[in-house]
């Protein structure tokens, strides 16, 4: 499988536990997968550098283990949208250390999965929006629907932008993140009759279930 981009219909959807039960996934399919997150903001100090917990996520879930310098090339302390976190940090946000952090993960694996930042529109800096990093990596768009009131709407018009970028969304993962959410079924069911790319699974609202135990949930396409 060719490497990929995992998008969101907004922040909060579960992109890194889709990422990572991906990865598991790929790799139960007996291919060599690693995860990346290009930009991440929110990390703690680990021993004198800076880490992120969805970048951390990734790092667990991938095979074989990437530095992870090259896993997330931009880790910014505050927990805000990556413009302003990197102006925070006094950071310019740039495609070419994301490039060639990627073609480092490339030479390694079979499948590089490429996280992005909140929902499809979050920009990565003042000049670079995701379909811009997506373009430049040559990647396919993979998107993340979290089932909860507004998925429906919030799903068309991701894919929507997706396609107006000009860009392939090759396929969707439903995730369950509102386990009070009503008539989740027929959602899912909606989803399904009027996005045009096909499903590749469904996970369960399963709080502290380990990734891996969830690859079954996907169907990889051929």
């Amino acid at each position: 499988m060719a490497s990929l981009y995992v998008t969101g219909t907004d922040t909060g959807i579960g992109k890194t536990f889709s990422s990572c039960v991906l990865l598991h996934a790929l790799r139960a399919a007996g291919l060599r997968a690693v995860g990346m997150k290009p930009v991440a903001s929110g990390c703690e100090r680990v021993d004198g550098q800076w880490r992120n917990e969805d970048a951390l996520a990734l790092l667990s879930a991938s095979d074989p283990q990437p530095s992870y310098a090259d896993l997330n090339p931009y880790a910014l302390p505050q927990p805000l949208a990556p413009e302003l976190a990197a102006a925070e940090a006094g950071v310019d946000i740039g495609l070419d250390l994301v490039a060639t952090a990627y073609g480092r993960l490339r030479s390694l694996a079979d499948t590089v999965v490429v996280e992005g930042v909140g929902g499809w529109a979050a920009p990565l800096s003042a000049d670079i929006d995701q379909a811009d990093l997506v373009r430049a990596l040559q990647l396919p768009v993979l998107m993340v629907v979290g089932l909860r009131l507004g998925c429906i709407n919030h799903a068309r018009l991701t894919a929507a932008a997706i396609a107006e970028a000009g860009l392939e969304c090759i396929g969707w993962i439903a995730n369950e993140v509102d386990p009070q959410m009503a008539r989740r079924d027929e959602n899912f069911a909606m989803l399904r009759r009027r996005l045009a790319m096909p499903c590749w699974g469904r996970l369960p609202w399963a709080p502290g279930t380990e990734p891996r135990r969830l690859a079954g949930r996907l169907s990889l396409p051929d």
